[in-house]
């Protein structure tokens, strides 16, 4: 898919505290029909392994899932890195799990998750950083950006905690910085 003349093959998006309702408006607001892969890496306790793909699923008009090892990455599906594991982009276009060390005090780490991507998809992927209460995925956004992909930071003062937009401003200038629902709009652009 193709906007302003540059083509994507995914869209990554990452947050911690205060994320599931950004995440949550953002996909009940996203074309039923859009044609991207969405992979998203939010913060989750590790002992709570259910719920929060029943709860995405309740506003999307996406399919969200939680991969597993290996599985193929698909246009017009929402991933959702699972509980307790780091969640990896590969190369032959499928994800990879690990239970490798914790990162930024998480697993799934959402720098993993963006750096992957970055040197996966290079230029063609889009990253995403929302509220947030540390410092992780800031060095994955600006791998991404180091890419020359297309990145977005929410606008902090539309954040619940704003602690991880601005650790990702602090390292480099994004593409956009928009609130939530400007982010839906720009995501739609993709599917139109």
């Amino acid at each position: 898919m193709e906007i302003n003349g540059k083509k994507y093959k995914a869209v990554v998006i990452g947050g911690s505290a205060g994320s599931f309702s950004v995440v949550s408006k953002i996909l009940s607001k996203m074309s039923p029909d859009f044609p991207l892969p969405v992979i998203v890496c939010m913060h989750r306790l590790k002992h709570v392994r259910s719920g929060l793909v029943e709860g995405l699923n309740l506003k999307s008009k996406i399919k969200v899932v939680e991969p597993c090892d290996k599985d193929k990455i698909e246009g017009n599906k929402v991933y959702l890195a699972p509980s307790n594991y780091h969640l990896f982009i590969e190369f032959d276009n499928t994800f990879s799990l690990s239970t490798e060390s914790v990162h930024n005090h998480s697993r799934p780490a959402i720098d993993y998750t963006f750096s992957s991507a970055a040197y996966t998809y290079r230029d063609k992927v889009l990253g995403i950083i929302l509220t947030g209460a540390n410092k992780d995925g800031a060095n994955g956004l600006k791998d991404i950006h180091d890419k020359n992909g297309t990145t977005i930071v929410q606008d902090p003062a539309s954040c619940d905690i704003d602690t991880m937009t601005k650790a990702a401003l602090n390292l480099f200038e994004p593409d956009y910085i928009l609130t939530p629902e400007k982010i839906a709009e720009y995501l739609n652009q993709l599917a139109s």
